[in-house]
């Protein structure tokens, strides 16, 4: 009995820190494929104070909540299983097996979330609709999400969805955020340093990224060291849509939305945190892929709770 509460407690206490929360499982059969998460905490952290000037019209990486991210770009392999199930068009196909899916309009990467969520019973992320090419219908009032946004609510995100795009202060906290509490301190880079990247291939060694005039992306698992928080390949590698709009309101679905973090090509310019681009929803190119996002699950109240059960249950199984 000791034992189980000890186990117990420990799988509780070690699924509250950051790093990968779970792989989550999609399709059947020989289309089975996982989207590894790591969880983004240190909820209400402040905006990057060193952003302003330069490429930059506002600062940006702080979230009120905690949410979880996919450790890697999606690939390919997701693409085409997810395609073989059922899902329709998004034709990606720049790239091939565990390389990035890229040659993905926001939409594609959007209807792709969408099928991760009704896949599984949930809420469509997106209001899209596709005739002889893709669009997007606002959410009505009561069903927007209030997170993903600078202020007010989510035109984009259904306020139910499970998964979605990351959100553009969502994916730059889980790319340069120090991941050391409430702060406003910020890496340059996210590789967790303000160093240059070393330009590799492949591989995963700290501090290095696929970028600086290699040749192809490597493999969404071999996309250079890890950011703070634990995320690969948030520099170089391909550029990755994020869910917002240019002004951040998400309130006009034909806006041009946010492109981070550089592709296997550039100089280190563009993947430093002050870069940022952008295109319209439309707009597809062999270097830009994306990557996707979650709420938190098990929510950290939740393992506390779990946690605290399981101290109380072992004591009262000790005195007895």
């Amino acid at each position: 009995m000791k034992t189980m509460a000890v186990a117990a407690l420990g799988l509780a206490l070690g699924m509250m820190t950051t790093g990968t929360v779970r792989a989550d499982s999609f399709g059947s059969g020989a289309n089975t494929f996982v989207v590894d998460f790591v969880d983004v905490g240190n909820a209400g952290n402040a905006n990057d104070a060193g952003a302003g000037g330069g490429s930059y019209s506002t600062p940006f990486g702080g979230v009120g909540y905690s949410y979880r991210i996919s450790t890697f770009e999606i690939s390919q392999d997701a693409i085409t299983k997810a395609t073989n199930l059922g899902m329709m068009n998004v034709t990606a196909g720049a790239h091939t097996g565990d390389k990035p899916a890229a040659a993905t309009s926001w939409y594609e990467a959007a209807a792709f979330v969408n099928w991760l969520n009704t896949s599984k019973g949930y809420q469509a992320a997106y209001n899209l609709s596709f005739s002889s090419g893709w669009s997007m219908t606002l959410w009505g009032a009561s069903e927007q999400a209030t997170t993903g946004v600078d202020s007010g609510t989510n035109g984009y995100r259904h306020k139910d969805a499970y998964y979605f795009l990351p959100s553009e202060d969502e994916w730059y906290k889980s790319a340069y955020h120090q991941n050391d509490g409430v702060t406003a301190n910020y890496w340059d880079y996210a590789t967790g340093s303000n160093s240059i990247p070393t330009a590799v291939a492949s591989g995963t060694t700290a501090g290095t990224a696929v970028f600086n005039g290699q040749s192809a992306p490597a493999e969404v698992n071999q996309a250079g060291g890890l950011s703070s928080y634990g995320t690969m390949g948030q520099n170089g590698n391909v550029w990755e849509w994020t869910e917002s709009a240019v002004d951040g309101t998400n309130n006009a679905p034909a806006e041009s939305r946010t492109i981070r973090g550089g592709y296997w090509g550039n100089t280190d310019l563009f993947l430093s945190s002050s870069f940022r681009n952008l295109d319209s929803p439309a707009f597809l190119d062999n270097s830009v892929g994306f990557r996707v996002a979650s709420v938190p699950e098990p929510s950290t109240v939740a393992l506390m709770i779990l946690a605290g059960g399981c101290l109380v249950w072992h004591r009262r199984t000790s005195r007895r």
